[in-house]
């Protein structure tokens, strides 16, 4: 008995390690006092900040599918998304969200650039990317038709590509492209290197029509990616520094004075389980920060009131598990059994609550919009973690604390006004 207790005081005080190490870590950059003791400043690692807390560009771009010949829209949406990051990471933008989205049938693309400030130049950026395609030889009777039709058209209404048509194979699957000259001629060429599915679609096209001319619709620019299909700038907006950083002194505010009140009341209520709590929540917090640096998770002020959730998802854990052990309690069972009850009858509504609470999260990450899923994000997580905080962390300091004279000071217990 003595031997079990004494492993569990060990994996408590490693625990208080831990936590103390992983709060450190997340403090790092945030209390300026840190970074000046020696040592600490190479571990600093700064939050990713989201354009509502650090400024930046949005822009809005609806796609344009008109003349669009390929097969999956969705699948051209990727490939325009994967073109576009490539574009503003050259730009220098660092971590900046790409995102795609679909409304009533309308597919979107929403960009973030955090800390581009010149709105012109991200626009310019953006819509300097060239459109590439591949077109294929018309048979010649199409080509008669189609210039026959074009005779009894007008000039103003705009006919089909009497020689070409359209294939899958687009900008999307381009690798890089660069000049070449030809050993004989010395003249120059382009060379272009695809992905491994261009290479498949480019050695199907070029099988199928061997001694015929394929049009290639080049623009310039090629390495900085080429279009898979048009886009249209629909929106834009400016969010400036000062408003960043005003969102997020207020966003840190909320999160520490929600997080002071809700120790007080734990400390106040539920005497020392509720001292307990407040150190594996302080625990909590540690682990949680430092996930959102390492994984690392972009905060927004949607995303630190996803997390504040949580925080309060893990007191009301440690309140079911409580509660469940001043029942024990008032039943006159010692304290070690109390414990032990109060955990284990607690656990099943703690697991349905939470793994609703998953449930919800994941739903609104799948569905939602960038803003949506900042705040489902840094939700999930901390559900998870807050399950090892009430289940584990709390069990283990309540355990430790317990000695033979303990039962002396049952009242230290219970909750409220109860004696």
């Amino acid at each position: 008995m003595q031997s079990s207790i004494t492993r569990v005081r060990i994996f408590a005080i490693v625990i208080l390690f831990v936590g103390i190490l992983a709060g450190l870590f997340a403090a790092l950059g945030i209390v300026p006092a840190l970074g000046r003791i020696p040592g600490l400043a190479s571990f600093a690692k700064p939050y990713r900040l989201g354009l509502d807390l650090a400024g930046g560009t949005h822009l809005l771009y609806r796609a344009d599918f008109t003349n669009f010949a390929g097969t999956s829209k969705s699948g051209a949406m990727d490939g325009l998304r994967d073109v576009i990051e490539r574009r503003v990471n050259l730009f220098g933008v660092t971590e900046p969200v790409v995102q795609v989205e679909q409304a009533g049938g309308e597919y979107r693309l929403i960009v973030e650039l955090a800390g581009v400030r010149d709105i012109r130049e991200a626009i310019r950026l953006i819509g300097e990317t060239p459109f590439l395609e591949f077109k294929a030889p018309r048979d010649e009777a199409d080509t008669e038709r189609i210039l026959e039709a074009a005779k009894q058209q007008s000039n103003s209404i705009p006919f089909e590509d009497p020689y070409f048509v359209s294939t899958d194979l687009n900008g999307r699957y381009l690798k890089r492209a660069d000049l070449q000259f030809d050993p004989t001629t010395n003249a120059p060429i382009i060379g272009i290197e695809f992905n491994d599915e261009g290479d498949k679609l480019f050695e199907a096209l070029t099988e199928k029509y061997i001694g015929r001319p394929i049009g290639i619709y080049l623009v310039r620019r090629l390495n900085s990616g080429a279009l898979p299909v048009p886009i249209t700038l629909v929106n834009q907006q400016t969010v400036e520094a000062s408003l960043g950083a005003e969102s997020l002194a207020r966003s840190l505010s909320a999160a520490v004075i929600g997080f002071l009140a809700v120790a007080c009341f734990m400390a106040f209520w539920y005497r020392l389980p509720g001292l307990i709590a407040v150190v594996a929540l302080s625990i909590y917090v540690g682990i949680i920060l430092t996930l959102f640096k390492i994984i690392p998770v972009t905060l927004t002020a949607a995303g630190i009131a996803g997390f504040v959730l949580s925080v309060g998802m893990a007191v009301d854990a440690n309140i079911l598990i409580f509660e469940r052990m001043k029942e024990e309690l008032r039943r006159g069972k010692t304290l070690p059994s109390a414990i032990v009850e109060g955990f284990g009858r607690a656990w099943t509504s703690i697991r349905d609550s939470n793994v609703s609470s998953l449930i919800t999260a994941a739903i609104l990450y799948w569905l939602g919009t960038s803003v949506v899923r900042g705040f489902a994000l840094t939700l999930g997580i901390g559900v998870l973690v807050s399950m090892l905080s009430a289940i584990s962390i709390s069990r283990t300091f309540l355990r430790a604390v317990l000695v033979p004279r303990m039962e002396r000071w049952r009242w230290l217990f219970l909750s409220g006004f109860t004696r």
